[in-house]
């Protein structure tokens, strides 16, 4: 398939390009944990010059278990809630309703920038239950067109760290006023560790700005009473970390053993 798709987007757009390229790649790989064709064959059809992100198979390897686990719960919430409302925030070009693949019962709304729906739209097919919305998250109005009917299913991933400090809490609680309940669950860094994410060498190259932090899970249930916090996962399946480079499984056993590294970066869930 030829390359007939020019992106030209930047700073924290830009970054979505990290994510799809780095779960593509990684899926090619003969041991791959994601398997994700979709994303495989999108950078097929994308006209970019993908080196210039520096996407390592290191990271392509932690792409793809963060994206694996929070496949994993949000197939768990489906199983319980089977007629269940998925809405995935900042979805970028990620194609976890291909990978999660729900039953027809499912209603599914992917969330992002009118440019990024609509390159979405020209990669990845449409199918029943799903729609797309072309938003900034923080603009209020786009949530008027999600049915509040069901409980929901909020994942975001790779997009809260790149909201304002105020506009994360703020986000949470017109979500949880919206529906009656449900669960979310995102990925979150430490404000020590979005210091550490504004170095990473992939974010760099975009120009993207790195600003909210959460260092502890029950801060946000401060800020958004409705949230109940259920759990954190911030260490690797050993079978995963294993297929890392040694240099990275050093730095992940300093990592673990130093309380303020190793609670740098995280993966959270919550009810409401």
């Amino acid at each position: 398939m030829t390359t007939d798709e020019k992106v030209t987007l930047s700073e924290e757009k830009e970054t979505l390009l990290i994510t799809v390229y780095g779960k593509a790649e990684e899926s090619r790989l003969p041991d791959s944990l994601l398997r994700d064709r979709f994303a495989a064959d999108a950078i097929r059809r994308i006209n970019y010059d993908f080196s210039k992100l520096k996407v390592r198979r290191d990271d392509m390897i932690s792409l793809a278990i963060r994206a694996h686990l929070l496949d994993g719960w949000t197939r768990e919430f489906i199983t319980r809630h089977p007629d269940a409302t998925v809405l995935h925030l900042g979805c970028g070009l990620d194609s976890r309703v291909f990978r999660v693949d729900p039953p027809a019962t499912v209603r599914w709304f992917d969330v992002d920038y009118p440019e990024v729906i609509a390159l979405r739209r020209r990669l990845y097919p449409e199918r029943a239950g799903y729609t797309l919305l072309g938003s900034s998250l923080t603009a209020p109005q786009w949530l008027d067109e999600v049915p509040a009917d069901r409980p929901v299913m909020i994942v975001a991933e790779g997009v809260l760290p790149y909201l304002r400090e105020d506009e994360v809490p703020r986000l949470f609680g017109r979500l949880t006023a919206h529906f009656p309940a449900g669960e979310c669950a995102f990925d979150c860094y430490s404000r020590f560790g979005v210091r550490l994410l504004r170095r990473h060498h992939s974010i760099k190259a975009t120009g993207a700005s790195v600003h909210w932090g959460l260092d502890a899970p029950h801060e946000l249930e401060v800020q958004v009473p409705k949230l109940v916090f259920l759990t954190e996962v911030s260490s690797h399946d050993p079978a995963q970390l294993a297929r890392m480079s040694r240099v990275a499984r050093l730095s992940y056993r300093v990592f673990m053993a130093i309380p303020a590294l190793k609670k740098a970066g995280r993966i959270v869930r919550y009810r409401f």
